[in-house]
């Protein structure tokens, strides 16, 4: 009798265990989806911050390709924390069905003509003239190679950086946030939590260490606060367009890594994290009070969908039935 319990049991336990963790991936579904983006980013880099590149800890320098070590060194983590988290919060509560959905959703590139002007040319626009302010009018013409080499970039810092990142923040965390808090209070709870998800490559080339001082994770988060708002009211207006903010995301890194130190070769580390977080607070600005607070988010309900699933209800529906604005 006792064996025939306990192998009734073994049986049993694979039964339970994954009905237990889609319990537990509903009830906090936004908990445990940040909990996985930091851990498994965080753990990825150790062995970067600890190498030559970082704190010296670990003698190791990771090898440069196309001229910097990020790509071994930083992307297999972007690539395990935000968009990895998603699948998997995705596949615990949804399965299948689920991840089908979510994976349409990152081909949404029909979007009016619009909005890919203003995602692809208000970046670079606002950089300038951020640029412009804080070196003191001093620029200069960027060189034939810059101009060649940006369009490459863009679409290389599309598959790399914006693929790695934006599934996570905007297409499954950013529904998620405004389906229960307004969307400013959503904004403001999502820009921080993404900015100290990089806090722990400040303590390698990424972030400039050793050389970079203490304020200068500060002068990021300030820009990840605001430009989060940008990013959040591009996404409601687009009905939600993942690929428009990865374009809009990736224009901020591609536009600074290529054409902000030939152009303004005057502001360093530092002054560029604030020149940058300036110009995102002021573009925050003018969005929150041009759509008072709303940042463009209007949710469609459909019919039936009191019985969608528990993160279906929460994320599905108005990103599938929302109308896309042209």
């Amino acid at each position: 009798m006792t064996q025939n319990r306990t192998g009734l049991s073994e049986i049993r336990v694979p039964d339970r265990l994954p009905a237990r963790l889609r319990a537990m991936a509903r009830a906090r579904p936004l908990t445990y989806f940040f909990l996985l983006a930091n851990g498994l980013s965080w753990v990825a880099w150790v062995p970067y911050i600890l190498s030559q590149n970082g704190l010296g800890l670990w003698d190791y320098r990771f090898p440069a390709i196309l001229g910097t070590t990020q790509v071994l060194g930083v992307l297999p983590g972007a690539y395990l924390g935000p968009i990895g988290a998603a699948f998997a919060m995705t596949a615990l509560v949804d399965g299948r069905p689920g991840l089908r959905s979510w994976t349409r959703r990152l081909w949404r590139w029909r979007v009016g003509g619009r909005w890919y002007a203003i995602t692809l040319l208000s970046v670079p626009a606002g950089m300038l003239l951020t640029g412009l302010a804080f070196s003191g009018g001093q620029v200069a013409a960027p060189s034939a190679a810059a101009l060649t080499a940006f369009v490459p970039m863009l679409l290389f810092q599309m598959i790399t950086t914006g693929l790695a990142e934006e599934p996570g923040w905007r297409d499954f965390a950013l529904p998620l946030l405004q389906s229960r808090f307004s969307p400013l209070r959503a904004a403001f709870v999502l820009g921080p939590l993404w900015g100290v998800w990089h806090f722990p490559l400040f303590l390698t080339e990424w972030g400039g260490y050793p050389e970079a001082s203490w304020t200068r994770p500060l002068a990021f988060l300030m820009f990840c606060v605001a430009f989060n708002i940008v990013m959040s009211w591009v996404f409601n207006r687009t009905g939600q367009s993942l690929p428009l903010s990865m374009l809009m995301h990736v224009g901020v890194n591609t536009f600074a890594s290529v054409m902000w130190t030939e152009m303004f070769p005057g502001l360093d580390g530092e002054l560029a994290l604030i020149a940058m977080g300036a110009g995102a607070v002021v573009a925050a600005t003018a969005i929150v009070v041009a759509t008072r607070g709303r940042l463009g988010y209007h949710p469609v309900l459909p019919s039936g969908h009191e019985d969608a699933v528990p993160l279906a209800r929460h994320v599905g529906y108005d990103r599938d039935r929302t109308m896309i604005e042209s």
